[in-house]
């Protein structure tokens, strides 16, 4: 499936006329596959984790956001791939639109697939997703090492997100809470939407 038949759920639940989200566009992978924690208070506050795979960025909504202890497990919502553009998206969704509310780049990077790099299991990202259980080592400014992603309901779009036990693993960090500023902006989710707001005004 090409990446304009991937993100045909992502076009069909926005106005773009309306949205400061992007639209699909020609942006392409660089280098090494990317990926990013965006801060996004809607309805409810939570996390969209995305991973650049096969032009698209895969994504799961995950409420408490990631954890750098590995004793710790993460409900993670699998929804609609989004565009590589949508990797720097900071701003506000309009009142109205689908996922309304603040968003804000809270961590990014580049990662890797340790899954391929296994002996007995060599499987791409692609086959991985399929297979209902992704590893990837990410690089990011606050998150760093191994995570797997877990498939546990597919009719609930529902996996797990788990910290695996690394060199990076530390049960007493907690980023979420004592870094909840934008790695890209170095604003809080209130400043984004305070910013937005005055800039509207203007």
């Amino acid at each position: 499936m090409g990446s304009k038949e991937k993100l045909k759920e992502y076009k069909q639940k926005r106005d773009f006329s309306k949205t400061a989200e992007p639209s699909p566009g020609k942006k392409k992978s660089k280098g090494e596959p990317v990926f990013v924690i965006q801060k996004h208070k809607a309805s409810s506050l939570h996390y969209d984790f995305r991973l650049e795979l096969e032009g698209v960025l895969a994504s799961w909504a995950v409420p408490k956001g990631l954890s750098t202890d590995p004793s710790q497990k993460r409900l993670a919502v699998r929804t609609e791939d989004h565009p590589l553009d949508y990797a720097d998206f900071e701003g506000v969704i309009p009142e109205g639109e689908y996922g309304a509310g603040t968003v804000i780049v809270w961590d990014t990077g580049t990662y890797k697939n340790i899954r391929k790099e296994k002996k007995n299991d060599g499987l791409s990202m692609e086959e991985s997703l399929d297979d209902g259980k992704i590893e990837v080592w990410l690089k990011g400014k606050k998150i760093k090492g191994s995570y797997v992603l877990i498939e546990t309901g597919r009719k609930k779009n529902q996996w797990l997100l788990k910290k695996m036990k690394d060199n990076e693993a530390d049960a007493r960090r907690n980023p979420v809470s004592t870094e909840p500023k934008s790695v890209l902006s170095g604003k809080s989710i209130e400043e984004m939407a305070e910013a937005v707001k005055q800039q509207s005004e203007e």
